[in-house]
């Protein structure tokens, strides 16, 4: 009998687990193979190593752009394996390791290639992916922030519709986010992290950070929304699927456990205020810059109000997409605005021929 979690993973993020690069095959394979939470992770991280073995057999061969896609699937699928095992911490620290290992070993057969940027914060260092469209010198530039189980490794089928369009992205782990979460606990105050990425971009000559916009998913939703209300650097964002506050107890368990962890709490009554400090009210209308906000009618993770009241609040020109059917970052209904909000990231950012 599959236990709860289970179902529950497998029904949440199906969508979201294809749209970001696992083949349906593997999908349907794994989760059909998994009765327990507890094999999770295992049952992940087998399929990831084949992906990882391909692609070193496709370095020895010579055959670049298949390794590029065997490794990045890799650590696609050990990110998934890893990215709601936090009743196990070592495990989870283990496969995670190896998600990043499978994505640097992708970084110069991707096309475009990724340059790994690391940068000063709070006494320590974050990570971040740049890739640079081709044939620009120096064009503008998207952050991409991701969510409470996300990482940066999960975000290149992302990064590909910006990319297509003449824009160049970085997408960062941030405090409580992939690489810095065994450091860094989460960050309600998310200009701080945000600030210290655009510093980075901005000590290079090969970017145009006067055309910077910035990108957000599930909680990044939230960061995005605040980072723009403080950081006037930012020119145009987009939200998808933020939180306007974060209520532990409306949230399923699984994400519970992550906040809990991410934010090095010891348990949830020591996580409730924590999460309580993640509320736009009085910061949404304090961002006048353009934004894109979308939202699913029916998420069961983020309220779709929350999408609502976020581009109620805002006060610069705001694009609004409630998806109709869309479930959590509307996974199952990706068409309605990855290609739409590349198009407006495009437009806002003065991108000719985006």
């Amino acid at each position: 009998m599959v236990d709860e979690l289970v179902e529950r993973a497998v029904a949440y993020w199906g969508p979201r687990y294809v749209e970001n690069g696992v083949p349906i095959g593997d999908f349907l394979e794994v989760t059909g193979s998994i009765e327990r939470w507890d094999d999770w992770c295992g049952a992940w991280s087998k399929v990831a190593a084949v992906h990882e073995a391909e692609g070193d057999i496709a370095v020895a061969a010579g055959h670049l752009l298949s390794a590029g896609r065997h490794f990045n699937t890799a650590a696609v699928e050990y990110h998934f394996g890893k990215f709601l095992f936090v009743h196990r911490p070592d495990v989870m620290r283990e496969v995670h390791e190896r998600a990043v290992t499978a994505h640097r070993k992708a970084h110069p057969h991707l096309t475009p290639a990724v340059e790994r940027v690391e940068f000063p914060y709070a006494g320590t260092t974050l990570a971040g992916n740049l890739r640079r469209p081709p044939g620009l010198d120096r064009p503008a530039v998207l952050l991409m922030i991701p969510g409470l189980d996300s990482a940066k490794e999960e975000l290149t089928t992302n990064e590909d519709f910006f990319l297509a369009r003449g824009i160049a992205t970085f997408t960062i782990d941030g405090p409580g986010q992939g690489e810095a979460e065994y450091d860094l606990p989460i960050e309600p105050h998310y200009e701080k992290p945000a600030g210290a990425a655009i510093d980075a971009l901005e000590a290079r000559e090969d970017l145009d950070v006067d055309r910077l916009g910035a990108w957000g998913v599930s909680l990044g939703g939230y960061y995005v929304v605040r980072a723009a209300a403080y950081e006037p650097r930012i020119k145009a964002l987009i939200s998808l699927a933020g939180p306007y506050q974060l209520d532990l107890d409306r949230v399923s368990a699984l994400s519970a456990a992550a906040f809990i962890h991410r934010s090095h709490s010891r348990d949830i009554d020591e996580a409730r205020p924590k999460a309580s400090a993640l509320d736009l009210t009085a910061v949404a209308e304090l961002v006048t810059v353009p934004a894109y906000v979308m939202g699913g009618s029916r998420d069961n993770i983020v309220p779709p109000e929350a999408a609502a009241r976020i581009a109620d609040e805002i006060s610069g020109p705001v694009t609004f997409n409630m998806i109709e059917g869309g479930n959590h970052v509307s996974s199952n209904k990706t068409y309605l605005y990855r290609p739409q909000s590349a198009d407006w990231m495009a437009e806002q950012l003065g991108v000719v021929g985006g």
